[in-house]
């Protein structure tokens, strides 16, 4: 019999408006609708119905990890910093790890993800190949420090996360288990309802060689993503690369300074000189551990941060400030052109091809310079595809236009290969009787960013619609008001629990009907059951939340109709 949960008993509070610090759709319905209350910035706590959504969506995720071969464990998130110091990452983590001391002043932290800690199991646990392959996962809370949580439980401090890793001993088995997981996480997000992605990506400060990345569309995600309408090309933007294409350079002149007062950006420039902003070259001054760096870009482009960090990492890559130009009288803020750079590393976005002429800074204040050439007046030390990508940007694959939106990303795989076996010293026993160097992989699913995101995908205007897999109960059962009412709206739930359905049942009194059936379509089961005007005739109204379709039943009519669909 499955559980009737009695809503006169239910510890849930609904809200008729959106928190005011809400600018996203989940985080205003997940509050509004009782299922999370915020307990500080980035920190959550799930209530009663929000806790079996996440633990739903967590059977459904462990269900699968299971039928792969996956061992699930349970790793301590309270960790040593020593093994994240071996690896290099409690340094690339920077401010986003928790740090702490205990009272004998032993350094630990909070663990973001857990590489280290899992390889340090395996090379205790598996010392002959004959102990391998094998999988382990978790369900497990991470920590991360944002510097600015947003969008409810989407961007948290806090969250829950399934981490699992692949241990083989050859690149072979590798990529055979990646395969495995690969599989497994479609057939999650399929039971999960999640209209997905599955888009090539950077490792960043996992490592690894192949990664990918499932997104799932939404106007509140924080990932961009690219698709190609012609082929199956997809990507994160981060992960787009530019395909230069060999083009006859136009002649220019020698090179010509012009006065150009007041026009230290761009849109300045252009308009002063009448010309295009693709014709001027960008030059963003970057700080790469410390180094000051150029970068150039065409004028009518942007430089991704996040593309030029992933291409330089582990390297930490911030914005010049004010400080930074003083002592500097090579560096004219507003007026930087490449040529007759001193000791200044120039990295360029393959569009600054050989041979290519432009208008850029001339290194003085108030002047420009025309006919600049790249190979001629200026090399470039680098070349990296920094640029922004746009709707438009030709396809790596097949050259036609690429589509850009936003996701929310709920999934990563990597082949993260021997990069921590090699930091621990991993080796097993091989078949010829010498040591082998195992070959890992990593793979994550954000559990509670799945709930987010299910939220964003599903909900209308009248409040969540949650599919039935993740949904907090089968049944939301309303009793308009009445005794008569209440008594048959309870009578019906305890058959429909009986049946093996998950019920929730309004029985509170004093409540008025229109608050009742309010609530029901803001809760977002996906059936409503009401017990209304004609439950003396024993006639109820079955409502299908998600199309908003209804019909009249008996309560037989109805039993049959809901335990068929269970």
């Amino acid at each position: 019999m499955a559980q009737v949960q009695r809503m006169s008993r239910l510890m849930i509070k609904t809200l008729r408006d959106d928190p005011a610090d809400a600018e996203t759709l989940n985080h205003k319905l997940l509050v509004r609708a009782g299922y999370v209350r915020r307990t500080a910035a980035g920190l959550w706590s799930w209530l009663p119905l929000g806790k079996k959504v996440l633990e739903n969506v967590s059977r459904v995720v462990r269900e699968e990890m299971d039928a792969i071969g996956g061992q699930e464990v349970l790793l301590p998130a309270l960790l040593p910093k020593e093994p994240y110091e071996a690896s290099g990452r409690y340094d690339e983590y920077g401010d986003l790890l928790f740090r702490l001391r205990d009272r004998k002043g032993a350094e630990y932290l909070l663990g973001p993800t857990h590489e280290e800690i899992f390889t340090q199991v395996v090379k205790d646990m598996c010392s002959s190949y004959k102990d391998l392959p094998v999988i382990l996962y978790q369900i497990q809370t991470k920590y991360r420090d944002e510097a600015r949580p947003r969008a409810g439980v989407l961007r948290g401090r806090e969250f829950q996360m399934k981490d699992s890793y692949s241990f083989d001993t050859t690149d072979e088995g590798l990529a055979e288990s990646y395969q495995l997981h690969r599989a497994a996480y479609i057939r999650i997000f399929e039971r999960l309802g999640l209209d997905h992605r599955i888009v090539s990506a950077v490792s960043g400060a996992m490592g690894g060689s192949a990664s990918e990345e499932f997104l799932a569309p939404a106007p509140a995600g924080e990932d961009t993503f690219v698709d190609c309408p012609n082929c199956d090309y997809a990507a994160n933007t981060e992960a787009v690369t530019y395909v230069a294409t060999p083009a006859e350079a136009p002649a220019a002149g020698p090179v010509e300074e012009l006065d150009t007062p007041d026009t230290p950006t761009i849109e300045s420039l252009a308009d002063f000189l009448g010309v295009p902003a693709s014709a001027t070259l960008k030059n963003l001054l970057v700080k790469v551990d410390g180094e000051i760096v150029a970068v150039g870009v065409p004028g009518d482009r942007e430089v991704d941060l996040g593309k030029l960090g992933e291409h330089l990492a582990p390297a930490e890559v911030e914005l010049v400030t004010a400080e930074d130009f003083v002592g500097r009288p090579d560096l004219v803020r507003g007026y930087v052109g490449p040529q007759g750079l001193e000791k200044v590393r120039y990295i360029a976005d393959p569009r600054i091809a050989a041979g290519t002429s432009w208008i850029t800074g001339a290194n003085k204040e108030g002047v420009h310079a025309r006919n600049v050439v790249c190979g001629r007046d200026f090399e470039v030390d680098q070349y990296l595809d920094v640029v922004v990508v746009e709707p438009g940007d030709p396809c790596p694959r097949c050259g036609t236009g690429l589509q850009v939106d936003r996701a929310i990303e709920i999934g990563h795989i990597f082949q993260l290969g021997r990069k921590y076996a090699d930091i621990f010293s991993l080796d097993v026993l091989g078949q010829q009787g010498k040591p082998v160097r195992v070959t890992m992989g990593s793979y994550g699913i954000g559990v509670s960013r799945a709930v987010a995101a299910l939220a964003e995908q599903t909900a209308d205007d009248k409040g969540l619609c949650w599919p039935r897999e993740v949904a907090p109960a089968d049944v939301h059962v309303v009793a308009a008001g009445k005794a008569l009412q209440t008594e048959l709206a309870l009578d019906v739930s305890e058959k429909l629990g009986a049946a093996g359905l998950r019920v929730i049942v309004d029985d509170r009194a004093g409540v008025s009907p229109g608050v009742k059936f309010t609530d029901s379509e803001l809760i977002g089961v996906p059936k409503i059951l009401v017990a209304g005007r004609r439950s003396a005739e024993g006639v109820l109204e079955l409502k299908d939340r998600r199309t908003g379709e209804r019909e009249e039943l008996t309560v037989d009519e109805a039993l049959a109709r809901l335990t068929d669909q269970g």
